[in-house]
């Protein structure tokens, strides 16, 4: 199928031939849905903050919906993660080492391997995006069992090259990398990981003018912030008709996650009259790095 219309920027897109081969017979992971506040939280602070924790093959979401003077430590991380700051998000005071940044706005937070705090500076939300390499969080998440058996079609992660200047804390705000023509959203990458903010939506979208196309090897994580969103997901037959599976397309309410396995053709529609999707990979993608899109790989380079 042809991935994408001539109107979309990613039409531009070199195919990338798949990492490596995949036998054919290989099982396709289903896709999960899961709305965060239809689940118990997986913790919940002394001030009431509470945290809901989900996997994907590779990464792992920490959604909090904190409260001020709430701290979120993590204590001899194995690498880096993220924070996700969006226009809910509360502020901020990052600390790692002797390295200290006060966020109140929209950006992308990496903090580095080791010891660091977040301290809620106002009610509001947290949203940390790790890879999978912490046993605790990884272990700990809702979905933990759906990921009892590995998805064999994932490629697995392999850090790409050390940051710049080496690991430290480094604060992206989206005030100065507003959208702009000719490039795909707001893609950000790390090590281990790549963000996309993608722009806020004032009205649904054209369901004339969806995008349904397919990841050889890689999965794709939806997170919902803002509105409501269809994520429709088509199944390719194997050669053992009894793993089969229907087409889904079920609607979702935020703040959620649908976790897209590969190969599956998808596409997403935002429903509602405004809404919000920040797409997340790992590892991060190499088609967006080769088109240039990335904003910090000044910061980190392309293996």
């Amino acid at each position: 199928m042809t991935p994408y219309a001539t109107d979309d920027i990613r039409s531009t897109l070199a195919t990338a031939e798949p990492a490596r081969s995949v036998d054919p017979s290989t099982p396709i992971k289903p896709a999960q849905w899961i709305e965060f506040f239809a689940h118990e939280p997986t913790e919940t602070t002394p001030l009431g903050g509470r945290t809901w924790v989900a996997r994907a093959a590779n990464a792992v979401i920490a959604y909090s919906l904190a409260k001020k003077g709430d701290v979120l430590s993590r204590r001899g991380q194995p690498d880096e993660y993220t924070v996700l700051m969006y226009s809910e998000s509360a502020p901020v005071a990052v600390t790692a080492g002797r390295e200290e940044a006060q966020v109140a706005e929209e950006a992308l937070i990496v903090v580095p391997p080791g010891d660091s705090d977040i301290r809620v500076e106002g009610d509001g939300v947290v949203i940390r995006l790790f890879s999978a390499l912490a046993d605790d969080l990884r272990e700990g998440a809702l979905n933990a069992a759906a990921y009892a058996e590995p998805d064999l079609r994932a490629a697995p992660l392999v850090p790409w090259p050390d940051p710049v200047g080496g690991f430290r804390l480094r604060v992206y705000r989206l005030a100065e990398t507003p959208i702009a023509e000719g490039r795909f959203g707001r893609i950000f990458r790390t090590t281990n990981l790549m963000v996309n903010f993608l722009a806020e939506e004032p009205e649904p979208r054209n369901p004339r003018k969806l995008s349904p196309h397919h990841h050889d090897d890689f999965e794709q994580i939806s997170l919902a912030v803002k509105g409501r969103f269809v994520h429709h997901i088509r199944y390719p037959w194997g050669p053992d008709s009894t793993r089969w599976r229907p087409d889904e397309s079920r609607e979702i309410a935020t703040p959620s996650i649908c976790i897209i396995p590969p190969p599956t053709v998808h596409t997403t529609q935002g429903i509602g009259p405004h809404q919000q999707l920040i797409d997340i990979f790992s590892p991060p993608r190499e088609d967006f790095s080769e088109a240039g899109w990335v904003l910090n790989a000044d910061d980190y380079p392309a293996r």
